[in-house]
């Protein structure tokens, strides 16, 4: 007698790929939630601001031209965009920015040098930083040996290259120079007139100043005091001999 075989029901298991997109889904869910609430706590906030090596700016006038402020998250903070904003100023060379969590920015300007001064329209004196920009000296201190700036346009940009010549010349090139106003012509827009401490009378240009101030020095501690010429050639003649020359 044959042995009939009776099918076997199987019955259908659950999907484990299902079960793990469930489980991805609501994990995925909770850290969203988790990091809404992390970004509207307090822990993901700028708590704290500190500025040094400022001198000519109140730290609040720093904070305000940064665009920092306190509540603004923390990571978005973007410490390039904040050292373009403080450079703006004038005042500010370069500035280092450092975040530290939770909260706290850390900011290390320097700030231009002083380069010479020069009296406002009340009568005020002011320096001029290597950047061009004034500030007053109470700000900035007084640096001895930098030359007066006299009969300046605020708006004339050769007053701004004039500064930046100056940051370049070591302070021993310069610190014979007591007043230097413009003094343009058609061939020279940018002339300038210099007077030293030492009595003698420069005439030169502010784009000839760095290459000619090592000659200008030679003749101010070799001869007696007369009148420079650094343009184009140089020249040197004694006052007595002008005096002589004009008589004649």
């Amino acid at each position: 007698m044959s042995k009939t075989h009776m099918p076997v029901l199987k019955q259908d298991k659950p999907k484990p790929k299902t079960a793990k997109k469930i489980i991805w889904i609501l994990l995925l869910l909770f850290v969203a939630l988790l990091t809404i609430l992390f970004f509207r706590s307090s822990i993901s906030q700028v708590t704290e601001i500190q500025f040094k090596g400022n001198t000519f700016n109140t730290s609040e006038q720093l904070t305000k031209q940064s665009g920092l402020r306190i509540g603004d998250q923390y990571f978005g903070v973007d410490p390039k965009l904040v050292q373009e904003r403080l450079v703006k100023l004038g005042t500010i060379k370069s500035a280092e920015i450092t975040k530290t969590f939770p909260g706290q920015i850390s900011i290390v300007v320097t700030e231009h040098t002083t380069v010479a001064y020069e009296l406002s329209e009340d009568g005020e004196l002011q320096a001029i930083l290597a950047s061009g920009a004034s500030v007053p000296v109470t700000a900035s201190g007084i640096a001895v040996e930098k030359p007066i700036l006299t009969k300046w346009d605020a708006s004339d940009p050769n007053k701004a290259e004039l500064s930046k010549a100056l940051a370049e010349i070591p302070n021993n090139l310069t610190s014979d120079i007591s007043e230097i106003m413009p003094s343009p012509t058609l061939s020279f827009p940018d002339r300038i007139k210099l007077y030293t401490r030492s009595k003698f009378e420069v005439i030169t240009s502010v784009s000839l100043l760095r290459d000619k101030v090592e000659y200008l020095n030679q003749v101010t501690e070799m001869e007696r005091p007369g009148l420079i010429t650094m343009l184009e050639a140089d020249s040197y003649v004694p006052f007595e001999e002008e005096v002589v020359e004009e008589a004649e």
